[in-house]
């Protein structure tokens, strides 16, 4: 069994090189990337056999670097980051200095600021934001646990994180709030 460091070093070198990888975050098994390398993001798409104008959303160790990756953080989104009991995504209006392949027909991004440790170390190690995108097929069933990840899963990434496997706990998803000029404020999930 390898270390918690010796996992997160050999995903990041995987993600510099442009690399897929298959990791635990704060609510299921995600396939990872790179989120500011437009190939990257375009080898996810194939993979998920998923059509590219559906975006994916971006994982962030800590919220101040919302703002290197958001035109604009309503001020409510620093509120809700603060008060969220669980896993929390918003969609922002219009991101930035990201895969332009990642965003959604309107320039919107969904981004998460992950509170679980080891998703939280990986980003702050990479020191860039990661896809993080539901390890299934398009239309296939979210995996409860690692185990319930599909071989073409597994076989179309660069590297797999160990950390975790053998977690059969039952994830949850995060809430999603899209937030928008004016105040405007829609529960997704």
């Amino acid at each position: 069994m390898i270390s918690w460091e010796e996992d997160i070093r050999n995903a990041c070198q995987t993600m510099q090189k442009g690399g897929l990888i298959l990791y635990p975050t704060d609510t299921i098994w995600g396939i990872g990337c790179d989120a500011t390398n437009e190939e990257a993001v375009r080898r996810v798409y194939e993979l998920k056999r998923r059509v590219d104008n559906k975006a994916m959303l971006v994982l962030v160790d800590n919220a101040m670097r919302l703002e290197t990756y958001v035109e604009e953080v309503p001020e409510i989104a620093w509120n809700l980051i603060e008060v969220a009991d669980g896993p929390l995504t918003i969609i922002y209006d219009k991101g930035r200095n990201l895969a332009s392949n990642l965003l959604g027909t309107d320039g919107s991004v969904g981004i998460r600021v992950t509170q679980e440790a080891f998703s939280q170390k990986l980003c702050f190690q990479f020191r860039k934001p990661l896809v993080s995108t539901s390890a299934n097929l398009s239309g296939e069933p979210s995996p409860a646990h690692f185990g319930e990840i599909s071989d073409a899963i597994k076989q179309g990434v660069d590297y797999i994180v160990n950390y975790r496997q053998d977690d059969r706990q039952k994830a949850v998803p995060s809430h999603i709030i899209k937030l928008g000029k004016g105040g405007l404020f829609q529960l997704i999930r």
